[in-house]
């Protein structure tokens, strides 16, 4: 069998991206890593992609007058690389539909809440917030919406008393760094099926 070709977008510090990355190496995941995509040339994760021998298409979105013109850009670096799984993780740009229409179903993002709770920009400072006893991770396919797509996997991370926003954070990170990789594994081997807003992790 042929490996799944991927491409994970990120923005920060790629702790993510490094554990697909060390998944793969441990022969722990049938992929390839064909491309970070980056919109933050200093990002932590850029050198991760090179210590890893990952190609990488970074970029500064102010040089272009839209996201759709970046967004076609990154699809023809997509379509060069024979890209087939998108993966979001920690990318901190707004997709539009230009990249989500040709991509659907074909396109995961991991997001540090049990979701449809604390959607959005700080999923981890909103549950503490609100006063949950429970969070976690979730990995979706992406719709357009705001984490609103198909829900794939999740993860529950208790909270503790005395929870800080750090110390919470470290433990749904640990959770995604679990979470992800065995999801595209699912992927890789076909066993994800999407039905409308359900989706099925066949054994």
């Amino acid at each position: 069998m042929s490996q799944l070709r991927i491409a994970v977008f990120a923005s920060g510090q790629g702790t993510n991206f490094q554990a697909i990355a060390d998944a793969v190496r441990e022969g722990k995941l049938d992929v390839s890593i064909e491309l970070l995509v980056c919109d933050r040339p200093s990002a932590p994760v850029v050198e991760r992609a090179q210590r890893a021998g990952v190609e990488a298409f970074v970029f500064k979105p102010k040089d272009y007058p839209s996201r759709e013109a970046y967004e076609g850009e990154i699809i023809a670096e997509l379509e060069r690389r024979g890209v087939e799984l998108i993966v979001l993780a920690g990318y901190m740009r707004i997709i539009t539909s230009v990249l989500v229409e040709p991509y659907y179903g074909r396109m995961i993002n991991i997001h540090p809440s049990l979701l449809p709770a604390f959607p959005g920009v700080d999923g981890i400072g909103q549950a503490l917030q609100y006063g949950v006893k429970v969070t976690g991770a979730t990995v979706h396919f992406v719709d357009g919406g705001l984490d609103s797509g198909p829900i794939i996997a999740q993860q529950v991370v208790e909270v503790l008393e005395g929870d800080s926003t750090e110390s919470l954070a470290e433990r749904i990170h640990a959770a995604e760094q679990r979470l992800l990789p065995g999801v595209i594994q699912h992927i890789a081997h076909g066993r994800v099926k999407l039905d409308g807003r359900h989706v099925r992790i066949e054994e």
